[in-house]
C-alpha cells in the first residue's frame, strides 16, 4: 500500500512525479471529458450532412417496408458503449437496435444474420486496431456486402480507420487524438463515443442534441471535483467488493463502472454491475459488509421508487452500509448521495457520460491505494491497452 492522494494532491504534483506514480495518463483523460464532449459534438455537427446521406441510405426512417436492423458493435467497453445507447438510438430512429458483442460475432455471426432482412452496424473502437473487431468488420464485408458500416474510432492511424475508408458502405468518425487514450483503461474514449451516438440518434435535429450536451458539459464540469473528493472518501473508508446498479441505459455505465475499478485494481477489487431489479435474483447473495454498492437513480419517478425500494432493502437486512446513490438534481431522503445538476426533460437516455464518472474516479483511488499504477494496473500482462495478439481462425 502507498500515501493515500487527493485530487489536488496529485494534481499539484510534478509532471515527473504523476508519471512515477503512473498516473499521467488516466487523471487527465478522466478531467478532460467535459471539454473533449463539446469538441466531440462539434466535429459530428460538420459531418451532419454526410451522417444524414450515409444513414438515410442505410434504411433509418425507410419504415416498415423495410425493416432495419443496427448492431452496436464492440468488445469490452466499446460493446458497453453500445448497453448505453441502444434505447436512445432505438426510441430516436424508431427501429431494431441491439449491442451485440464483436466477440460473439466473429465466433456465432451467423446465427445473427437473417436472410432479407436490412442491417447497419455501428463499431465501437478506440484503437482501431483490435484484432477481433477488425476481423469482424472483414468477415461481413467479405460474406455479407449488402450490410452497412458505420465507424467510431479514436485513432486516425488504427486499421479501421484505414483499412475500409475506401468501401462505398463504409462510413467512418475518427474522433480527436485527445480522446485516443494512453491509460490502459478507457475513460474518455468511452464517454466520448458515448455522445457520438447520442448526436447520431439526433442527425435529424443536431440543435435539439446540441442543448443537450451543453448542460451535460456544465454539469460534469461543475461536479467533477465533488466526485473525485466523494470517491477518494470511500476508497479511504474501505471496500473489497464494489457493486454498480443501474436500469436501462444507466445498467450499461454500471457495467462500464464496475469494469473500470475491476481494471484499474488488476482485479484485486472486484466488481459486477447489475439491474436493481435484477440483483434480487441471486446476486444480491453476493453483498456483505465489505461491499461499496453504488446506485445510479433514474429519473423516472416509477423506475427510481423500484429502485430506491431495492437500496431500501440492503439497508433494512443490514447486508452493507458502504451505499452511494448518484442522481440527476434533487431526490430528497437521499443519504451519501452525489446530486448531478441537469436541466429538466433531460432523461435516463442522455446520463451515461455523467454517471460513470463515479466508477472512473472510483477505479483510480483504488488503484493507487492498492500500490498500482493505474496507467498501467496490469503488472503481470494479464490485460493490455489494446487486444492485438488473438489468433483469427
Amino acid at each position: 500500500m502507498q500515501k493515500n492522494y487527493s485530487l489536488s494532491e496529485l494534481l499539484e504534483l510534478p509532471t515527473t512525479e504523476r508519471e512515477s506514480l503512473g498516473v499521467a495518463h488516466t487523471l487527465h483523460e478522466i478531467l478532460q471529458q467535459p471539454q473533449t464532449w463539446s469538441q466531440t459534438f462539434e466535429k459530428v455537427e460538420r459531418l451532419t450532412k454526410s451522417i444524414e446521406t450515409f444513414l438515410l441510405g442505410a434504411g433509418i426512417g425507410a419504415g416498415a417496408n423495410m425493416p432495419l436492423h443496427v448492431f452496436l458493435v464492440g468488445a469490452g467497453t466499446s460493446d458497453y458503449i453500445g448497453k448505453s445507447v441502444s434505447a436512445l438510438l432505438q426510441t430516436e430512429w424508431r427501429c431494431d437496435v441491439q449491442a451485440i458483442p464483436s466477440t460473439d460475432l466473429l465466433t456465432n455471426m451467423e446465427d445473427h444474420i437473417v436472410a432479407n432482412h436490412n442491417y447497419l452496424w455501428i463499431s465501437f473502437s478506440r484503437s482501431g486496431d483490435s484484432s477481433e473487431g477488425v476481423a469482424v468488420l472483414e468477415t461481413a464485408l467479405a460474406i455479407y456486402p449488402h450490410i452497412k458500416h458505420l465507424i467510431v474510432t479514436c485513432n486516425s492511424e488504427g486499421k479501421m480507420a484505414r483499412s475500409f475508408a475506401e468501401r462505398e458502405n463504409v462510413f467512418s468518425i475518427v474522433l480527436d487524438d485527445a480522446t485516443n487514450d494512453r491509460g490502459l483503461a478507457m475513460t474518455s474514449s468511452f464517454s466520448n463515443m458515448v455522445i457520438v451516438a447520442q448526436a447520431l440518434a439526433h442527425f435529424r435535429e443536431p440543435g435539439v442534441y446540441s442543448q443537450i450536451v451543453d448542460t451535460l458539459t456544465a454539469s460534469a464540469s461543475l461536479m467533477l471535483p465533488v466526485v473525485a473528493t466523494t470517491c477518494e472518501r470511500l476508497v479511504n473508508e474501505g471496500f473489497g467488493k464494489a457493486c454498480f446498479l443501474g436500469t436501462g441505459p444507466l445498467k450499461g455505465a454500471a457495467i462500464e463502472s464496475a469494469l473500470k475499478v475491476l481494471e484499474l485494481t488488476g482485479g484485486r477489487v472486484m466488481s459486477f454491475a447489475e439491474s436493481f431489479l435484477g440483483l434480487r435474483h441471486g446476486p444480491l447473495s453476493a453483498i456483505d459488509t465489505d461491499t461499496l454498492v453504488v446506485g445510479f437513480l433514474s429519473t423516472d419517478a416509477r423506475r427510481r421508487a423500484f429502485e430506491l425500494d431495492l437500496i431500501a432493502e440492503i439497508c433494512d437486512k443490514g447486508l452493507t452500509s458502504k451505499c452511494l446513490t448518484v442522481a440527476a438534481n434533487n431526490v430528497e431522503n437521499l443519504r451519501n448521495s452525489l446530486l448531478f445538476e441537469i436541466e429538466d426533460g433531460v432523461s435516463d437516455l442522455y446520463l451515461p457520460p455523467l454517471v460513470v464518472l463515479v466508477g472512473q474516479f472510483l477505479g483510480l483511488f483504488a488503484s493507487l491505494k492498492e500500490g498500482l499504477r493505474p496507467d498501467e494496473p496490469s503488472p503481470q500482462g494479464a490485460i493490455n491497452r489494446v487486444v492485438s495478439h488473438v489468433t483469427i481462425h
